[in-house]
């Protein structure tokens, strides 16, 4: 079967069995694939192991197959529930079972959360591919998008960016980007996936200045410090 259909097959497996929310659902899987493949092109070139585009666009379509709520006390088990989802998924799709393994390792290890592991170049890659969908444009909406599916407000509003308490994305939503989000560039494992992902967070850096300003605040320094 050809890349092209299995994207369809697995696009239309997702629609059914995903539980989509406005963060992750489809649109988040086809960028999150197209990212796969600008990164997997990137390294096949630098590399005789060269990444399975099989493995990777199964890994980029079902590794939301199980999606918990960011706030959800078992959310570090959701890859996990995710890659056991997949096996009779990609039985189907006639994947082997070498193919099988691969996929749900890929799909296991891409989670933040789960702090799993990535043991192979298309976990990398699936890896950064997820990650750069959390930063730049698109990043910032999901932000928002996620914060208000869990009612989590925008940011302390006597101290916006943190210049004199402790951080706490538990409560802020801002927050979030410095304690993780504005820190993916220095944790991608690729090349291009680095050099997209500094990229996207210098656009997020840019808007944090201009929502400091509208505050009629300033911006601490140890936000652009995180990427110096």
């Amino acid at each position: 079967m050809s890349l092209a259909a299995l994207q369809i097959q697995l696009r239309r497996i997702s629609e059914v069995q995903m539980a989509q929310d406005p963060a992750h659902d489809i649109a988040h899987l086809d960028r999150v694939w197209a990212n796969a493949q600008r990164i997997a092109r990137d390294e096949n070139e630098k590399t005789p192991n060269r990444a399975s585009l099989r493995v990777l666009i199964a890994g980029a379509y079902l590794h939301d197959l199980v999606n918990l709520p960011k706030d959800h006390p078992q959310r570090e088990t959701a890859s996990k529930l995710s890659a056991e989802k997949s096996e009779p998924i990609l039985q189907g799709l006639g994947y082997s079972s070498d193919e099988i393994t691969a996929a749900q390792h890929v799909i296991e290890a891409h989670s933040f959360s789960a702090g799993l592991p990535a043991n192979s170049l298309e976990a990398l890659i699936l890896r950064d591919a997820d990650r750069l969908d959390a930063l730049g444009a698109v990043g910032i909406a999901r932000t928002f998008m996620v914060a208000g599916t869990i009612d989590r407000p925008l940011c302390d509003p006597d101290d916006p960016f943190a210049a004199n308490r402790p951080l706490d994305d538990q409560i802020w939503s801002i927050d979030h980007w410095h304690l993780k989000l504005l820190k993916l560039p220095g944790d991608m494992a690729t090349d291009k996936g680095r050099k997209i992902a500094r990229k996207r967070a210098r656009l997020m850096l840019a808007y944090l200045r201009q929502l400091a300003k509208e505050m009629d605040t300033e911006l601490p320094d140890h936000w652009a410090a995180l990427l110096k």
